[in-house]
């Protein structure tokens, strides 16, 4: 299928079962190709139509630690002292963005989650 800048729910549902269809391409390959075109014109859709909740970062820290089965001081590594963890955690301290980047990449959500509230 030729695709096109998605304007209507119904090629959005079209859109979005395909990329599911194809979500474990291959790199390299048509589907690789198709892949990453539906994923842009799927997120412009989005971000257009759909309004997504603002996440407060220490609730996703929170939830993603349990999720793991983490304490505190499991994120000393990526955030720093002890006082630095309980700091963020308690909201008392801002997340910096040397610290997002670092949580992005243990936690595998974008940098933008744990900037918001900054």
């Amino acid at each position: 299928m030729t695709w096109k800048v998605i304007k209507t729910e119904e090629d959005y549902k079209k859109a979005s079962l395909r990329l599911m269809e194809i979500f474990h391409a291959e790199q390299n390959t048509p589907e690789a190709d198709e892949l990453d075109l539906l994923m842009v014109l799927v997120k412009d859709y989005d971000e257009k139509h759909y309004q997504l909740p603002e996440l407060d970062a220490l609730e996703v820290i929170k939830y993603k630690m349990e999720e793991m089965g983490m304490k505190a001081k499991d994120l000393e590594p990526i955030i720093g002292s002890k006082g630095h963890v309980s700091a963020i955690l308690s909201g008392k301290r801002e997340i910096t963005l040397k610290m997002a980047q670092k949580l992005k990449n243990y936690f595998r959500i974008p940098a933008e989650v744990f900037l918001h509230n900054a």
